[in-house]
């Protein structure tokens, strides 16, 4: 009886008595309204915190926004002096010693050159890089000597029978280590940063880009010649002594300085090399596709209402401070360093200090419990025998005692409102049958079986031959690569707006505008049936590359008035549909292996959809259990500007030679 006994007591609804409620209820009171002092007390405390937050993460922004400005003073500066000279605006390129000496050491000496570049208007270059840095790839790919400091590139177009150009790899000392012929056909005036410069509207940045010479990434500084032979003066500028700039700036244990443009792009961050992945990326990261969500959204905030320092919550409830400064002498690119800190690293003592006083209030809380057990049991007793009564007077066994009496007027006017209830009860069950009155006394709504007539679009779907290839495989994994087959499919068909109705084996029944109504129901299935042929080549891909068998899917698709609705039993139901679209849906599918297709559907599908959707015609039918024949067609593809006449020279020849075929 034992192992009974406690299955019962495992089955009854946990209830709380009224003592139990009260004192809870008072305890809740008392704690809500202790809590709340201590609240209010520290709003006044957290205000001024996030407000000094706010304004040391903005100093911090301005200043890494002042220095990083700082250097692109110096590179613009550096650009300046080189407009000055006459070998420069004279196009004296070749054979100059004094010039290569200049510009190698200013590639030198600044550490975010990579390197001074100069293109002239008849097309003649002089480049100098400092390779002294680089890794094995970027020498490799530049073909350095191993020595190597810098690689001087000159092409001169001064005489157009005899185009010169090399390369010249120079030690520390500028001696020339290595010679080779240089590109005949690079051309300076198609260059992205030539071009810039000759629109005049301000840009002298070009980029940002990942740079062929070093995988890294940067900016292209360009200024125009401003004397003498027309062309532009340039620069690549790197971002790793920026992203140094940006390590210094570490605030706090979680903190972290970055750099950005008004595209989102990161430029330089502490943890960039993480985020590229890779030496040579060729693509550079964007907030959207780091872990800093909250950050993104701040920025935008930021930029709707203009105020450069902001609050924003991680997606773990962390409180971060964040401030945004543009970078001076960015110009039209438009850069802008971030800094985001959590504001607890700021000000741990006093959040311990709150931690504290929220302590003491507990222990308040604990210390009136007695006080509000007392009362609570003195209430209960009253609140109990109503209790009690009502639930007699529900089972129809009303008590016959006097009322229940209370100091408390509430409980003593709900004392007389249930001795009424009891006499009407009492009064009521003499004239109108026990179980009617038990179901008037009775509430709850339940879900009601039944259905209306709709408009769907009905799909069907199955794999070709899945008893044979599975048969003889394990059934675990059965039904692991099934269910990623499902899984695709069926995230097919709801990035289209359809509902899966239910799984069937190796099938899927998938319905449109039910439960959810839409107007374009049929086009939005027609997509879904391409987007899942599309999903069941990735996935047999998949298959295939893990040594599993392919899943090769039929559809059958038919749009029609079906009943929808609850259907079942009353404690069991299903959502569902039903009719004769449906049963035609599922023969249409059936038919596939007949005429070796695919994707099957009827005239009224092609009908509705024809002018977005391709279709091939295939036979005329008449299924089992229909009066009518129908036309049905295989859907071959959507319809667009640009594979009109391939479609329509497809749908010609395959249309060839099919003879009817009754089903």
């Amino acid at each position: 009886m034992e192992p009974v006994r406690l299955e019962a007591m495992r089955r009854r609804p946990v209830r709380l008595g009224f003592k139990t409620s009260i004192i809870g209820l008072f305890v809740g009171i008392v704690l809500i309204i202790g809590l709340t002092l201590v609240y209010l007390s520290f709003e006044r405390i957290s205000a001024v915190t996030d407000s000094a937050a706010s304004q040391f993460i903005g100093k911090v922004a301005q200043s890494s926004a002042d220095r990083i400005g700082s250097q692109l003073k110096q590179v613009r500066d550096n650009l300046e002096v080189l407009n000055a000279l006459p070998s420069i605006q004279s196009a004296e390129i070749d054979n100059n010693p004094r010039l290569y000496a200049l510009l190698a050491a200013m590639v030198k000496s600044n550490e975010q050159l990579f390197s001074l570049y100069v293109g002239y208007d008849d097309g003649s270059f002089i480049e100098m890089d400092d390779i002294g840095g680089s890794g094995r790839d970027a020498r490799a790919r530049l073909e350095a000597p191993q020595h190597a400091a810098f690689r001087l590139v000159v092409i001169s177009r001064s005489d157009p029978a005899q185009i010169k150009s090399r390369r010249l790899f120079l030690s520390d000392k500028l001696e020339t280590i290595r010679e080779l012929p240089g590109p005949l056909d690079y051309d300076p005036r198609e260059r992205p940063w030539y071009k810039d410069a000759e629109r005049r509207d301000g840009s002298w940045l070009t980029g940002p880009y990942i740079f062929f010479a070093t995988g890294k990434q940067g900016y292209t500084v360009q200024s125009l010649v401003k004397q003498g032979r027309g062309g532009v003066i340039a620069g690549d500028l790197l971002m790793d002594a920026t992203e140094e700039v940006l390590k210094r700036e570490k605030l706090t244990a979680s903190g972290v300085a970055f750099l950005f443009d008004d595209d989102d792009r990161i430029l330089a961050h502490p943890r960039m090399s993480e985020m590229q992945g890779r030496e040579v990326s060729g693509t550079i990261p964007h907030l959207r596709e780091t872990d800093m969500a909250g950050v993104l959204k701040a920025i935008r905030a930021s930029r709707a209402d203009g105020i450069s320092e902001q609050f924003f919550m991680d997606p773990a409830g962390r409180r971060y401070a964040a401030a945004f400064q543009k970078i001076p002498q960015s110009g039209p690119a438009n850069l802008r360093v971030a800094v985001v800190a959590p504001v607890d690293e700021f000000f741990a003592n006093i959040l311990s200090e709150r931690g504290r006083l929220f302590g003491a209030t507990l222990g308040f809380v604990a210390a009136m419990v007695p006080i509000v057990f007392f009362i609570g049991s003195m209430l209960s007793r009253s609140l109990r025998a109503l209790a009690q009564e009502t639930d007699l007077i529900q089972r129809f066994k009303p008590a016959v005692g006097p009322p229940v009496h209370s100091a408390i007027r509430e409980i003593d006017e709900l004392s007389h409102s249930v001795s009424t209830m009891r006499t009407l009860v009492q009064t009521f069950s003499n004239f109108v049958p026990k179980r009617l009155v038990e179901q008037l006394v009775e509430t709850g709504d339940a879900m009601k079986l039944g259905g209306s007539r709709r408009e769907v679009t009905v799909l069907f779907t199955d794999v070709v031959n899945f008893t044979g290839i599975t048969e003889n495989r394990d059934p675990t994994q059965v039904m692991l690569y099934t269910s990623r087959y499902f899984a695709a499919l069926s995230e097919a068909i709801m990035a289209n707006k359809g509902t899966v109705d239910k799984f069937i084996g190796d099938a899927v029944m998938a319905i449109w505008n039910a439960p959810i109504e839409d107007s374009d129901h049929v086009a939005n299935a027609c997509a879904a049936v391409l987007a899942c042929i599309e999903a069941n080549r990735e996935i047999n891909a998949a298959f295939e590359r893990e040594g599993w068998p392919v899943y090769n899917t039929r559809f059958g698709l038919h749009v029609g008035d079906v009943v929808v609705g609850n259907i079942g039993a009353a404690d069991r139901m299903n959502y569902t549909v039903l009719g004769a679209t449906v049963n035609l849906a599922a023969r249409l599918e059936s038919l596939n292996k007949n005429y070796r297709t695919t994707a099957l559907v009827s005239e009224v599908v092609k009908q509705r959809v024809e002018q977005r959707f391709a279709f091939r015609a295939v036979d005329r039918i008449k299924p089992k259990g229909f009066a009518a024949e129908f036309q049905v067609y295989e859907l071959t593809g959507a319809r667009t500007d640009g594979n009109q006449a391939l479609l329509a020279a497809m749908l010609d020849t395959s249309s060839q030679g099919l003879g009817e075929s009754h089903g």
